[in-house]
């Protein structure tokens, strides 16, 4: 049997915005996970009327649904489930949907909208005014048809999905604890490098360097890597998606033999570390071992280090630092964005610890990256059998 959503939820509920002060919690679109859950970090408080305060205050087992926001790649429509028992309200950006739990499971209906938007459901249902994607709510929610079994099969549906949801989560949890560690390691044998308790030596990015020429060294000029000199196979151009990613496999932008040569001074070698320049400044990767041969675009720069001074993934955990990030952004500039460049980048300040202590760190922290790998792989089948067991639940497949 299916339905539409407006017979098994209430007359949806508008958010309110009040004024400034008060003590009021409201929700934003900016404390939604894409997972589906609040983030409660961060959450205003403002002056609202006590009568829409008890009209429109969220209970358990609401969902709020955003209905404008959105990107080209993240479609407007994310929904999260409330299951708070202070007084929150949402803002004008969401609305709540309330279930009419005589007629469907309340978490049931979450995992149902949850995996719609997931599959692309909204994106119909979308309109753009004045530069910001809206969704129209009523058109949606009279239009998209869900699968409405019985409800003790929609609460063993939820309770399925409930456990496979906390295995990925309980995943997820462990790799952050191994972050966790490699940090407390890190801090155990070097202190903080900002303060520098240890009194490590203090040099210049430019000293750690190879010394050889183009040892740091930014991009092309634009003119001279133009859209056109990209042909389908060859040698690869790095650029800043990589590099926030930290996954230099990802991207497919390549030019010829005779454009390589041409720009072979900005090429990349095993070690070189790779950092952002614009916008997103700051991000950095160290080139593998195992790597395509190719270029830097202009929005990046490369580091070759001189490994008897310093490691190349130790460089990348300095710059990674406060201290070094407090460097760069007193120093970036920029008109419309902060940028930073090779002149910024020399003059930045790292301590150096002896070349040895980097080893010990090194080994002792591989060791932690390779449970980490590990349990990146548990996270992949996870997410793997969240997302199909979703699927089957959104076809009416998963329990007959």
């Amino acid at each position: 049997m299916k339905t539409v959503i407006s017979n098994v939820i209430e007359k949806p509920i508008s958010g309110e915005w009040g004024n400034d002060g008060g003590n009021i919690k409201v929700l934003r679109s900016t404390n939604f996970t894409n997972e589906g859950y609040l983030n409660l970090n961060e959450v205003v408080t403002r002056d609202i009327d006590h009568r829409k305060v008890e009209s429109k205050k969220l209970i358990p087992g609401d969902i709020i649904i955003e209905k404008s926001g959105g990107s080209p790649n993240q479609p407007v429509g994310r929904v999260v489930y409330f299951d708070e028992v202070d007084t929150y309200l949402c803002n004008n950006f969401t609305s709540i949907l309330r279930p009419k739990t005589n007629k469907i499971y309340p978490k049931y209906l979450h995992y149902i909208l949850f995996c719609n938007h997931k599959l692309g459901g909204t994106n119909s249902f979308q309109n753009k005014t004045t530069g910001i994607i809206n969704l129209q709510l009523n058109r949606y929610i009279e239009e998209i048809q869900i699968p409405l079994p019985p409800l003790p099969t929609q609460k063993k549906i939820a309770a399925i999905l409930d456990a496979a949801d906390a295995y990925r989560q309980k995943t997820k949890a462990l790799i952050d604890k191994y972050d966790q560690l490699a940090q407390s390691l890190f801090l155990e044998i070097f202190g903080d490098t900002w303060t520098n308790p240890k009194g490590w030596k203090v040099m210049l990015v430019e000293e750690v360097s190879n010394n050889k020429k183009h040892s740091i060294k930014a991009g092309p000029f634009g003119s001279s890597l133009k859209k056109e000199f990209y042909v389908e196979k060859g040698y690869k151009i790095y650029g800043q998606e990589q590099v926030i990613k930290d996954d230099l496999s990802f991207g497919d932008y390549y030019i010829d033999e005779k454009k390589y040569k041409e720009l072979e001074n900005c090429k990349v070698s095993e070690g070189d570390v790779l950092i952002s320049l614009v916008g997103t400044y700051g991000k950095i990767s160290v080139v593998p071992e195992n790597f395509e041969p190719g270029i830097i675009n202009p929005r990046l720069m490369k580091i070759s280090p001189n490994r008897n001074i310093i490691r190349p993934d130790f460089l990348k955990l300095l710059l990674q630092n406060s201290g070094a990030e407090i460097q760069m952004k007193n120093q970036s500039r920029g008109g419309t964005m902060d940028i930073v460049n090779v002149g910024i980048m020399r003059k930045i300040e790292i301590p150096v610890p002896p070349i040895e202590l980097q080893n010990k760190f090194a080994e002792r922290a591989q060791l932690i990256e390779a449970q980490k790998q590990q349990a990146q792989v548990s996270l992949q089948k996870a997410e793997d059998l969240f997302n199909s067991l979703l699927q089957r639940a959104f076809k009416g497949e998963l329990v007959e």
